[in-house]
């Protein structure tokens, strides 16, 4: 990889919702990842007749190889680019992880949505979690593949643009904001005629996403498990730079 394929298009960033970062970490840690998330699925990886359900859920990950994974030079700097230098946190770890298999069953996840970061009425009941205009509480959304992902492999859809159809859905919600289910449905509804891209790539591979990107799983057609973790980038109390390509995305999506 050349200096050149180190920077980040944060152009793009704005007028797509997301930048694809290549080898954003070692292909070694992935593998060391991936074989922590194995053991914990239950089921045997040389066995297919034990991957009896189309998706696991695994719990918060903070073992040093996630926390590596999470916070190499490369995915600093790219934070910095994207959020500004001081507006964001180191990541504690990798949180939950959807682990998708070869399965003819639907999933029961896969409808398009916009990820919450605001406790709601219930902060145990993630469906009452809300979204505000500023993103409080999320600087980006992060796709991280611990495993190689092709187009049957059910990475994550993405409706490319759909971060600037969000920020006037938001605006009359105020600081308050809008809860998961409702801006769902508006998200989708006002996105459903952008262009589908897929998270595809190799293990080691990121993809740093506007936190209103609209996006969706989907079920797997391939033949491997899938192994992606979604965390948050967190922001620090001074959030995202006024300048930078999240906040001017924001402003753009409202016409400013």
């Amino acid at each position: 990889m050349t200096d050149t394929d180190l920077s980040i298009d944060t152009g793009a960033f704005i007028e797509n919702g997301f930048v694809h970062l290549e080898e954003a970490f070692p292909r070694e840690l992935a593998d060391e990842c991936r074989a922590i998330l194995w053991r914990d699925t239950g089921c045997d990886p040389d066995d297919p007749a034990t991957w009896t359900q189309p998706v696991v859920r695994l719990g918060n990950y903070a073992q040093e190889p996630f926390r590596a994974a999470a916070n190499t030079p490369r995915l600093h700097a790219a934070f910095d680019d994207l959020v500004g230098a001081g507006g964001w946190l180191p990541q504690g770890g990798l949180g939950t992880v959807p682990v998708r298999f070869p399965s003819p069953d639907e999933p029961g996840d896969d409808g398009w949505h916009v990820e919450a970061s605001l406790p709601g009425d219930d902060p145990m009941n993630f469906m009452t979690y809300r979204t505000n205009v500023s993103s409080k509480g999320r600087a980006l959304l992060m796709l991280f593949l611990f495993s190689d992902v092709g187009e049957e492999d059910a990475p994550t859809r993405i409706r490319v643009g759909s971060h600037l159809d969000v920020p006037p859905i938001l605006e009359p919600a105020g600081d308050k904001g809008m809860a998961f289910m409702d801006l769902a449905g508006q998200a989708a509804a006002a996105s459903e005629e952008r262009p589908v891209a897929y998270a595809a790539g190799r293990a080691g591979d990121v993809y740093l996403c506007h936190p209103f990107l609209v996006h969706a799983a989907q079920p797997h057609h391939g033949t491997r498990p899938r192994f992606m973790a979604q965390p948050p980038l967190l922001p620090s109390g001074k959030g995202p730079a006024d300048d930078s390509p999240v906040r001017v995305a924001i402003r753009r999506g409202l016409g400013s």
